[in-house]
């Protein structure tokens, strides 16, 4: 077999290839033993089916054995595919949070980097979104990912877009937390509150991208409150979840002229995810749909049995990634969510009311700043 992946695997961006050929065509570039990943070549002995006879469509994928956690301990080589060849386009390894163990760090290739790259460059153009000012971002770097991806995002959107960063060590802010160290959280959040200050004073900012939990301690002081009025036009939060109350008061009482919007990524989707859905209501409900579907899909299902719940129902969040640089299907996370029918023409769910279990896989769960 040639290395060259098949066509339904590789179109542009924007493009949408028929669903099941999609399906079939990662699971012949997966399980192929001259363009596999290590870990699933392996993997495939113990496996019940034959991914490439049996996997035909979306709905297949539920076949798949959860295997996140495996990946705690699996060396990064063994997750990048074979049909790269020996020097693959590496552009960084992402880690999760740890929030349920020890962090599962994946490789991210500059295949699927810019991909997700140009899709948040379309959702960006489509708000109107200005291409000629900065953007400020409080989000984690280091093995996160998450300003290195922004970056990308903006290069993409508008070439020359100064992207100042905030940096955050979301696991410390948990570790303190679980601890009961509230004065250390605090002061923590208020050091990183005082940088973002200087960036908002003295540069030229229009767009803020921030956790929820930092957008809640942002407008205490009512000084950046008003520079954010005078200067952005376009707040992104992400990171953590956030209540319906707090999405209202914010777009109605504390910042009315500014465009408010949100982001669902999840780090075993090598940051993919959704993006709200535009042109609603004030108070209408947050929904995410899927911004590099086909390639990252979702499904929202009862956690007891793993059927999908009806629309407008709530469940367990379902991540499917299925791209040339990466395979992880049916990835329970741990998150619940409401099932929302899709758009058209897009592959898998909508999702709204996205807030993670209280505990999961026992281990109680804590948001932090992140």
């Amino acid at each position: 077999m040639s290395t060259t992946p098949p066509p339904a695997l590789d179109l542009p961006p924007g493009v949408t290839p028929d669903p099941d050929e999609f399906v079939q065509a990662a699971m012949a570039w997966h399980f192929h033993p001259d363009t596999g990943t290590p870990f699933w070549l392996n993997r495939a002995s113990s496996l019940e089916f034959d991914p490439r006879a049996d996997i035909k469509s979306f709905e297949d994928l539920r076949l798949f054995p959860n295997v996140t956690d495996e990946l705690r301990d699996v060396p990064v080589e063994m997750l990048i595919p074979r049909g790269f060849g020996p020097r693959p386009d590496i552009v960084g390894v992402i880690e999760s949070g740890g929030t349920t163990g020890a962090p599962k760090r994946i490789p991210l290739l500059r295949e699927f980097a810019t991909r997700l790259a140009a899709s948040e460059s379309s959702v960006l153009g489509k708000a109107n979104t200005p291409k000629d000012k900065g953007w400020l971002t409080l989000f984690p770097s280091g093995p996160h990912g998450a300003f290195e991806q922004m970056k990308r995002a903006a290069a993409d959107y508008g070439n020359g877009i100064a992207v100042f960063g905030v940096d955050l060590d979301p696991r410390w802010v948990k570790k303190q937390t679980v601890a009961g160290n509230t004065a250390v959280v605090d002061a923590y959040v208020d050091h990183i509150i005082d940088q973002a200050a200087y960036v908002l004073k003295d540069q030229n900012v229009a767009v803020l991208r921030v956790t929820a939990p930092l957008l809640a301690r942002l407008v205490r002081r009512d000084d950046l409150v008003g520079l954010i009025r005078d200067k952005v036009s376009h707040i992104i939060w992400g990171g953590a979840h956030m209540d319906a109350d707090s999405r209202y008061f914010y777009r109605t009482d504390v910042f009315p002229g500014v465009h408010l919007s949100g982001r669902y990524g999840t780090t075993m989707a090598l940051g993919a995810g959704g993006s709200e859905r535009p042109d609603f209501g004030h108070d209408d409900v947050c929904i995410f749909d899927p911004t590099v579907s086909p390639h990252v899909t979702f499904s929202v299902v009862d956690p007891a049995t793993g059927e999908k719940v009806p629309y407008g129902q709530r469940g367990q969040l379902v991540v499917n990634h299925l791209s040339m640089s990466f395979l992880l299907p049916n990835n329970a996370e741990r998150d619940l969510a409401t099932r929302i029918e899709p758009v058209a023409d897009q592959v898998g769910d909508s999702v709204a009311d996205i807030e993670p279990f209280a505990e999961f896989s026992g281990t109680q769960v804590v948001e932090g700043v992140y």
